[in-house]
């Protein structure tokens, strides 16, 4: 691949002399490779990058230059035989229109391939050829292995169909293309040319007596009556014993070792296969096109292994043996043999999702790296879970292969929800799992309804992992916040650096660029934002970074972050992904974890429709803490006469009655834990004596507080509590009334009772709902 200052396409074809140069601008790069590569990978010699600029013009005014995707031509306005071409993130063969102002032409078109960039900025053809060829071969594997697992739609026999539309085709021919022009396949082809499976065969050979090494019975009936005899000499053992002359030339029989065998034969069976499909499919396609070029390169190609010395020396096959233990061991023969049984079933495959990824020889890197990545995800997660239960587009799926009136087609399709669930039991937890492919969370969701989704706009992250108890479903953990969402999206555009802190001028920068890593994780906040019950929310990128994971808080999640994930082979970035989600399951078994306690604490804030309000003065804080009207609690109490009222305020006391007895207090939490005590007066109304209570309760005996001269001491004993008259937070409620007769807790007490008798029972409530009563 060499790089040039421009490229000059000629087009003598339509008018003499006439040129379409193209120069890149800026930092902008373009290419030009010779005709022999070009076939070599199905491309167009011309060549520029995705994301960068170009001018154009033509060396002869009145030809205008268009395209079928918007805003890829951009035209001048003052010379309209120059202009811009911006491929953006298109990538593959891209097809100009060529247009007179004048006159018209018969369909006339100008090719450029558009190489993709990153994966790999310093080796492009790495990036274009290698990185693209191995997700499409990857999820072809993924393909043909989901149809080996299940068995009714395997058992349809259905034929490849070259009478489809060419697009749809051309989906089938990348397909097979990816099995059968990968470098496993050439070097499977060439271990078995090296080292073929032989069988030993007789040859019959006329051969001299004298170079017959081993004489069989038939060898000696030749000896005595086959002709052209020649004398025995008379010091011979066999002269007169039985022979005076022997036969000079008998037939002998040679082991010979041959490769016209079964499974050679096989081999041979298969390349014509390929062979026949891929010339089918080179007939069906439009001429110049990459789809035609690609299946030119690879009949070409097979067609050259069919005519070596080796294959001629293999007939046809009368019959296929697939359980010959040479074909399902042998290395070279079992390649082969699995390449066939991936053609076979990828031949019957149709993906709807595919026309993203194919449509027009079209290659979209970009949603095909969306799919690259859900294949990763799903094994990642397949591993790790117990995901069996498929739902796609609402309904309930057995696998992701379904039967159609054209054969087998993957349902997998971006913008379709797809998802798979179950349960997995850890060392202390049994927790749903669902992995969902393209799940929408609608907005305008309000809290009170418990429901799934955004407070926002529609929400419509890539990839959803999600966690909640086995004991409850899916809906009940939503309403009562005991799911969690985390949330990835593929970025094939981000070019990302590695980290996400940057100074407004390196923001701006990065965007004027076209790198909009901070875009992207502002949109990862969003998710993380708006959608309710997110844990965290990451980037999944093609990159060589390290991961960059920020925390919310103390813990793993909430959080977001970015994940370099690489289509190779080896070091692709899953182990670190991989990590991480162990990390969040070890989080979630964790079950005093500070994200369980919030997501606890939020349940119990929001889970009533109607807000409290409170615009009273109320302290700040209470006993050095952070004072919430909802988590504090007042003891409503009771006095009888003045003399006991009297008593409490001397000795800064208050008793209870216990036991089992009428008017005892229960120990609730909020009882244990109130804060104050508001005493109610026998006559009145309205309540008014506040105290806060100090830390504890006490026991004493009837007889302790006769000592103390409590006037009315007769239970055997009683519950004490202590109390501050002149506490600073005291001073806020000083002169301040409530109404406690409209409490719920007090109308629940007398409801249906004696009022005189029911009316002293102690009740608590909160200082919310005490300050709504207050006068």
């Amino acid at each position: 691949m060499a790089e040039v200052n421009h490229i000059s396409i000629p087009l003598y074809h339509i008018s003499k002399n006439l040129e379409l140069k193209i120069f890149p601008e800026g930092y902008s790069r373009i290419f030009k490779i010779d005709e022999i590569e070009a076939d070599a990978f199905g491309e167009i010699p011309f060549q520029i990058l995705e994301s960068q600029s170009y001018e154009y013009a033509f060396n002869k005014v009145g030809y205008r230059l268009s395209c079928d995707y918007n805003n890829v031509i951009k035209q001048s306005h003052r010379e309209k035989h120059t202009g811009r071409i911006n491929p953006s993130f298109f990538v593959g063969t891209l097809k100009l229109n060529l247009t007179h102002n004048q006159k018209t032409l018969d369909r006339e078109h100008v090719y450029l391939e558009v190489l993709a960039t990153k994966f790999n900025s310093d080796n492009l053809d790495k990036s274009y050829r290698e990185n693209y060829r191995f997700m499409l071969e990857n999820i072809t594997e993924k393909c043909t292995e989901l149809l080996l697992q299940i068995n009714s739609p395997i058992q349809q026999h259905f034929e490849t169909d070259f009478n489809k539309e060419s697009e749809s085709l051309y989906q089938q021919f990348s397909f097979i293309n990816s099995i059968i022009g990968s470098l496993e396949f050439e070097e499977a082809i060439q271990k078995i040319i090296s080292t073929p499976k032989t069988n030993w065969a007789i040859n019959k050979e006329l051969s001299d007596v004298c170079n017959v090494k081993k004489f069989t019975r038939n060898s000696i009936k030749q000896l005595v009556h086959r002709g052209n005899r020649i004398p025995v000499p008379i010091s011979h053992p066999l002269y007169n014993n039985p022979l005076k002359n022997i036969s000079s030339h008998i037939i002998s029989n040679k082991k010979v070792e041959i490769i016209d065998n079964t499974e050679n034969r096989f081999i041979k069976h298969v390349l014509h296969t390929y062979l026949y499909f891929s010339e089918n499919c080179l007939n069906k396609f439009e001429k110049g096109t990459r789809a035609s070029k690609e299946a030119k390169h690879l009949s070409n190609k097979l067609e050259q292994l069919i005519n070596s010395s080796f294959f001629n020396q293999i007939s046809r096959p009368t019959s296929l043996n697939f359980n010959s233990p040479v074909l399902q061991r042998k290395s070279g023969y079992r390649e082969l043999l699995k390449s066939w049984l991936k053609f076979d079933l990828a031949a019957k495959l149709t993906w709807t999702g595919g026309d993203d990824v194919y449509h027009a020889g079209k290659r979209d890197i970009s949603k095909l790296y969306e799919y690259w990545l859900f294949f990763m995800l799903y094994d990642l997660f397949k591993t790790k879970f117990k995901l069996n239960n498929i739902e796609h587009d609402g309904q309930p799926y057995k696998s992701l292969i379904e039967k159609s009136k054209n054969g087998l087609n993957f349902i997998i399709k971006s913008g379709t929800h797809t998802a798979l669930s179950g349960v997995s039991e850890f060392e202390n937890r049994k927790l749903n799992i669902k992995f969902s492919y393209n799940q929408t969370f609608k907005g305008n969701k309000k809290y009170s309804s418990k429901e799934q989704g955004s407070y926002t706009k529609n929400m419509y992250p890539d990839y959803t992992l999600s966690f909640w108890p086995a004991e409850i479903k899916e809906e009940t953990a939503e309403a009562q916040e005991l799911i969690v969402h985390v949330h990835f999206d593929a970025k094939y555009k981000v070019d990302y650096s590695g980290k996400f802190t940057e100074s407004r001028n390196e923001e701006e920068e990065s965007e004027r660029k076209g790198d909009y890593k901070s875009v992207d994780l502002f949109k990862m906040h969003a998710y993380k934002d708006a959608i309710r019950r997110t844990g965290g929310a990451y980037i999944l990128y093609p990159g060589n970074n390290e991961p960059n994971i920020n925390h919310g808080f103390h813990e793993i999640i909430p959080g977001l972050g970015a994940f370099a994930l690489r289509p190779t082979a080896v070091n692709n970035g899953s182990k670190e992904l991989s990590k991480f989600i162990d990390r969040i399951i070890s989080h979630l078994l964790n079950r005093a974890s500070q994200r369980e306690n919030i997501a606890s604490k939020s349940y119990n804030i929001h889970k009533y429709d109607t807000p409290n309000v409170i615009k009273e003065p109320i302290p700040e804080y209470i006993d050095g803490e952070k004072l919430i009207p909802d988590e504090i609690y007042v003891l409503v109490g009771f006095s009888k006469n003045n003399k006991r009222l009297k008593w409490y305020h001397n000795n800064s006391k208050y008793n209870f009655r216990m036991n089992d007895e009428k008017g005892t207090l229960l120990f609730s939490p909020k009882v244990v834990n109130a804060k104050f005590l508001l005493l109610r007066e026998n006559g009145k109304a309205q309540a008014s004596i506040l105290y806060k209570l100090k830390e504890g309760i006490r026991v004493y005996s009837k007889e302790y507080l006769q000592e103390l001269d409590h006037p009315d001491a007769k239970k055997d004993h009683y519950l004490v509590y202590e109390f501050e008259q002149d506490s600073d937070d005291l001073r806020v409620f000083k002169n301040l009334k409530w109404n406690f007769k409209e409490l719920d807790e007090y109308k629940k007490i007398v409801e249906g009772k004696n009022i005189r008798s029911a009316s002293g029972e102690p009740f608590s409530v909160t200082l919310t709902e005490l300050m709504n009563v207050k006068i």
